[in-house]
């Protein structure tokens, strides 16, 4: 049995969860889902990063302890994971001890073979970034990812030597040219270290709320190097080396672009200096965009209908869940390409909502129920293994297989969608609920039946508590996740024999 081990950033709790969190996140819990239906054993990690002088300018503007600020907001979090059905393994802090451990095991190592040396640093500093830049890197004067005013900082520092590594690197990305997908991505690092890379400060002086320097109390570490060596403490790093060695060959990170430098560029040179190996799999996502840019909380409330809504000011995942439904907003996210930047709107939500889902799937569903009940007894008949739809399924199959394994969810389930689209064109040409109750009935019927459990399996990483229902009114026992694949979604599956049951639609239709 495989192993498959799969991150998210952890996200800063400086402020709310947006959509833009959720997008990340539902794919991640999508292809980890996907990974446990093939019959791998699977760690998904996503967390909270909950260092640094955001973080400590967030509380106090609150009137908040940081401590009890991150305790809030990470709250928030997770809660807002459980309203998406997000199945992760390990919810990691920043702020739990065993990652202080972790952070002073890993950089103490790293210090130890000679890669930290101290010195003074004078910068223009992003307080929102976390991050230096130089004069040239702004736009405008501002920092060029948040386009806000930067800061001169000057302090004693501890150094990481990163530019100690840039060959090194370079060979790493030769040996392993999948490292980052997409090969844009892979390009966009190779092109930040042919730059030319610096020596960075990893410490700071000028405030305490981080993880101590174990080997001097006056520094506390800077709130990148801290956050990326999470991954690394939840699989046991410091702790567990004989469980982090067996799972850290696996690990997949996904990330979107705006982070690209710290987890392509740093985070491998730290592995190199901590005497681990880089991490062999990491997949750099788009943003969604509304109107042509980043989506941010701002954004999301122009998306609100009302007045009322306009003045929710913590816009959370929910605002969407609420008004179309947890596998509804899933589905959405992951029919966005992730490679690439998409535009996201209220209106392409309902026109997707309408096509893919209640015009396909739920009236799939609903039809082939109704059917069965007025020409079968309610008794789902066994598929026609001479069906046409048994080749579009053969076809899905290995199709979508091969998209869930390359980070392809929209593709996975747009190849789903053809076995949805055959079965509905097989009704219609046949018009089942025309003919005289009999063998040529129950061979559309029974085939329809078998497109929908095969759909409710390789749609279930997607929306699995839609799928667990469909799998439930065609009259299966347990879910779809009880199933493996490939060998669970070949045609003929489904026994016939089983009490088919109707129920409210799935999807009603949206008439905004």
């Amino acid at each position: 049995m495989g192993r498959f081990f799969i991150t998210t950033p952890i996200y800063y709790v400086n402020d709310a969860p947006h959509v833009g969190h959720a997008y990340t996140t539902v794919n991640a819990d999508a292809i980890a889902r996907w990974h446990r239906l093939c019959g791998e054993e699977v760690f998904f990690l996503t967390g909270t990063d909950e260092h640094g002088a955001k973080v400590a300018e967030s509380a106090a503007e609150h009137d908040m302890a940081p401590l009890a600020w991150a305790d809030r907001t990470s709250a928030r979090f997770k809660a807002a994971w459980s309203g998406l059905d997000i199945a992760y393994d390990d919810f990691i802090r920043t702020t739990e001890p065993r990652h202080h451990r972790a952070v002073q095991s890993f950089l103490q190592r790293v210090y130890d073979n000679g890669y930290i040396e101290k010195g003074l640093y004078q910068g223009l500093y992003c307080v929102r970034c976390e991050d230096y830049y130089t004069e040239e890197q702004l736009i405008g004067g501002n920092c060029p990812v948040h386009g806000t005013p930067v800061s001169f900082m000057e302090e004693e520092n501890y150094f990481f030597r990163l530019d100690a590594f840039a060959d090194r690197l370079l060979e790493w990305y030769e040996e392993h040219p999948e490292a980052v997908r997409p090969a844009t991505k892979r390009n966009e690092a190779l092109g930040f270290i042919k730059g030319g890379l610096q020596r960075i400060s990893i410490t700071r002086t000028s405030m305490h709320w981080g993880v101590p320097v174990p080997w001097d109390d006056a520094h506390v570490f800077y709130v990148w190097y801290d956050a990326l060596i999470n991954y690394a403490t939840a699989i046991g790093y410091g702790s567990d080396e004989e469980r982090f060695a067996r799972w850290w060959p696996s690990v997949h990170h996904l990330l979107g672009k705006e982070i690209l430098r710290f987890h392509c560029v740093w985070w491998p040179a730290m592995c190199m200096a901590a005497g681990i190996e880089p991490p062999a799999n990491l997949f750099v996502h788009g943003w969604l965009l509304f109107g042509g840019e980043k989506l941010s909380k701002t954004m999301l409330q122009r998306l609100a209908r009302s007045a009322e809504e306009l003045a929710i000011t913590d816009v959370a995942p929910d605002v969407l869940t609420d008004d179309f439904g947890v596998d509804a907003i899933r589905y959405h996210l992951l029919r966005a390409p992730l490679g690439s930047d998409s535009e996201f709107s209220y209106d392409g939500i309902v026109a997707r909502y309408n096509a893919d889902l209640a015009n396909n799937l739920g009236n799939l569903v609903a039809r082939v129920a109704t059917v069965v009940g007025s020409k079968c007894g309610g008794i789902g008949p066994a598929p026609d293994p001479r069906s046409p739809l048994a080749a579009i399924a053969d076809e899905v199959r290995v199709e979508a297989a091969a998209a869930w394994a390359r980070f392809a969810p929209h593709d996975a389930l747009g190849a789903t969608w053809r076995l949805i689209g055959g079965a509905n064109s097989l009704l219609e040409s046949s018009e089942p609920w025309k003919m005289e109750p009999g063998p040529e009935v129950d061979a559309v019927l029974g085939s329809a039946l078998e497109a929908l459990r095969i759909v409710a399996l390789l749609a279930s990483p997607a929306m699995p508590a839609t799928c667990a229902e469909i799998w439930r009114r065609i009259g299966m026992a347990g879910t779809p996740e009880d199933r493996r694949v490939p060998d669970d979604a070949r045609w003929g599956g489904y026994p016939g024999g089983l009490a088919v049951s109707k129920g409210d639609p799935l999807f009603p239709r949206r008439r905004d």
